[in-house]
This record gives structure tokens, sequence and C-alpha cells, in this order.
């Protein structure tokens, strides 16, 4: 008889970087991405995104877990870390050298301004203006004369070159169960120009975020990314990376943001609407998953 394939089991990940407090919108993220997996018998995983050194303090990854737990949440063990991870980033990093997909940008992000106020008609994406490929146009000889001069400098993709590297027979997809800014669902296909030629190094922080999260669902078999939809333009770039790096596919469930009494979104800085600050002030962790049920009606 044949043999039967099983359907691999459900994994979805909460990925916060311990740079404050975790808010409300962070506990919605949190337990949509809990209860997700729980329900069709899968895993949950918890990753701490902390290759910022700069902003990412010890005492904040802290908070976090004590914030799950107390919501009532649990998670695989061990924690991925991912300052733990760097050189495997890295390596990722070199693999795209090796085909010729990078190149060195010496740019500031003032003469970057500068260059984009030049051009009479400056392409744009999701967050703004996008980088107009200046050092693209230098030699070999020129990049590794800058480099060895020991000039700062960004590793960029090159996206054109990325593109002839793969198979563009057919588009590149990412299936999209929730919803994006716009209400996009289903099968979305790839705008690998969106954001131009991203950055994909960096000497003070090693990789990307679009680079580190890339790598770290595919090793932590994460079948399923649910996150909000201010990161559904990211998938446009973890989508191409996946294709260029030979990584796994998951699916994406990206979902509405919790919003502040004004209308905006939650950040970091509303102390108020922090884990902490609504537990201090005598909520239960069903008084959070109320509040977030009636926000969430109210703000989709």
């Amino acid at each position: 008889s044949p043999v039967m394939k099983t359907q691999p089991s459900v994994v979805t990940r909460f990925a916060p970087s311990p740079t404050g407090l975790l808010h409300l919108g962070h506990a919605y993220a949190a337990i949509l991405a809990h209860d997700w997996a729980r329900e069709r018998g899968g895993r949950f995983i918890l990753r701490i995104e902390d290759i910022d050194t700069i902003r990412c303090r010890a005492e904040f990854e802290e908070k976090i877990y004590d914030d799950l737990a107390w919501l009532g949440l649990e998670w695989d063990e061990p924690v991925r870390r991912q300052s733990e991870h760097v050189a495997l980033y890295r390596s990722k990093l070199d693999a795209l050298s090796d085909q010729g997909l990078l190149y060195p940008c010496f740019c500031t992000r003032q003469e970057i301004a500068h260059e984009i106020a030049r051009m009479p008609s400056a392409p744009h994406g999701p967050e703004g203006p996008i980088y107009p490929g200046t050092c693209l146009a230098l030699s070999p000889d020129e990049r590794a004369s800058r480099i060895d001069q020991g000039l700062s400098h960004a590793w960029r993709l090159n996206v054109a070159a990325a593109l002839n590297a793969t198979d563009m027979s057919s588009d590149i997809l990412f299936t999209e169960t929730g919803h994006g800014p716009k209400g996009e669902q289903g099968k979305i296909r790839v705008d690998p120009y969106l954001f131009g030629d991203v950055v994909l190094g960096r000497k003070d922080l090693g990789v990307s975020y679009h680079l580190a999260v890339t790598v770290d669902d595919h090793v932590q078999g994460v079948t399923h990314v649910t996150r909000g939809e201010d990161l559904f333009h990211a998938t446009h770039v973890q989508r191409l990376l996946q294709e260029l790096l030979g990584l796994d596919e998951p699916a994406y469930h990206h979902h509405g943001l919790i919003m502040h009494d004004s209308g905006r979104r939650l950040a970091k800085r509303d102390r108020d609407q922090t884990i902490e600050a609504l537990r201090t002030a005598g909520a239960s962790p069903n008084d959070i998953r109320d509040k977030l049920d009636l926000t969430n009606r109210a703000g989709r």
C-alpha cells in the first residue's frame, strides 16, 4: 500500500526585541500566535530578536518572560536568542556574496537623502524613497579601495542580479491567510523591487532584520508567521531571500494592529498600556484577553 505522507505540525512564533516593555499590541500578537498553534495541536516558539546590542537590554528580556508567563502562555524551550547565532547569519550573507548578489554601499543617510532630492522623480516604497543605487555604479577596484581604507559601509542586495540568479519563469508568491493593510489576501505576487536594494549586512549589527528573521524561521521550522500588518510588506523581501537561499516558505497571517485611544498605533512609549502597568493596576490575564477582543473588533 502507498505510504501516507503526514502533514507537518503547525509551528508559530512570537519574536519580540527586548528594547522596552511589552504592551497590549505585543500581547495580542503573542496570544494569537500561541492560540493558533495550540488550537491545531502545534508548537509555539518564543524567539528573542536581540541583534541590536545597543538598544537591547537584559532586564527587558526578563520582563518578556514574566509578562508572557503571566498571560498564561507556554513556549518551547530553549528560547532562541539571535545574538547567539550571528555566525550563522553571516554565513548566509557570505553565500549571497559568493553568488555576486551583494555590493558595498558607502553612502550615509544624509548623502542618500541629498541624492534623492536631486532626482526629478525618485522611486518610493512603503517606507518612503528607495535607495537610488548610487554605489552600484562603483567599479570593483573602487569598492576594494574604499574597503581597504576602512570606510564604513553596508552590504546591499543587488535585486536585479538576484532576479537573474532566480528562476523567474514563474512569479514568486506567498500565501496570506490574514490580511494586508489594504485587505490583501490569498496568493500574493512578490514585488522584488518594493524596497529597492535593501541592506542585508551592517558593520554595527552584523546583519539586518530581514536576513536574520528569514533564516530563523527556516531553522526553527516555522510553518505560519503570524504578525502585525505593519510587517506585511517585509514579506516581499523575505520571500525573495527564501528563494535565493533555498529556505522553506511558511504561510503568513498578518493581523490588524491594536490602536491607542487617540487612533495611533501603540508603541513602547505608551507606558500605561504595558502588560506590567495593567497587571500592577489589578488586571487579570482574562481581562487582557477580553480587552484585546473588544479592541480587535472595534479596530478591524
